[in-house]
């Protein structure tokens, strides 16, 4: 069985290379970051959160949320579950009637910012982990240790610059 490791938001960044938005993932006693490069809306939706930002309106991931509840649904976990072709996997486990579980397929951006909505805790499988370590995002061609380096000397003021 594979294990999960529990993990919650580091923070939203761009990627100084392709401009484009990360969202960094990290594990209570922080051995563990995952970067995970999402879209503009996703991120978008992720930072709204974060900041405690109320919409005039709801906005999708608002909705989900909203309709899970009223259809008697809880949101109990989501799990970042594979990685193939430096794309992320993800599930959304839902309780449905206090009896009835449901694993829906998900980005992982998308099930984070329902997850953050939810109060639902995040997870990313181990061997995700451990393949993520050898995976650098299309169009950033550093070497490993430079990305590492440049992870572990994140400062919470690089990780608070990101804004929409």
């Amino acid at each position: 069985m594979n294990e999960l490791v529990a993990m919650s938001i580091k923070g939203l960044m761009l990627d100084p290379v392709s401009n484009s938005p990360i969202v960094v993932l990290k594990d209570d006693e922080e051995k563990f970051f995952l970067p995970i490069w999402v879209g503009i809306f996703e991120a978008n939706a992720i930072a709204l959160q974060l900041e405690n930002v109320a919409t005039p309106r709801p906005m999708t991931h608002d909705l989900l949320r909203n309709m899970i509840a009223q259809l008697g649904g809880r949101v109990t976990r989501i799990v970042i579950n594979d990685l193939k072709d430096s794309t992320f996997f993800a599930q959304i486990r839902m309780l449905i009637g206090g009896e009835r579980t449901l694993e829906i397929d998900a980005r992982p951006s998308d099930a984070i910012a329902l997850a953050l909505r939810t109060e639902a805790p995040i997870f990313v499988a181990q061997s995700v982990l451990e393949q993520a370590q050898t995976i650098s995002p299309e169009g950033v061609e550093e070497a490993e240790e430079k990305s590492a380096n440049w992870f572990e000397n994140l400062s919470p003021d690089d990780l608070g610059k990101y804004k929409m």
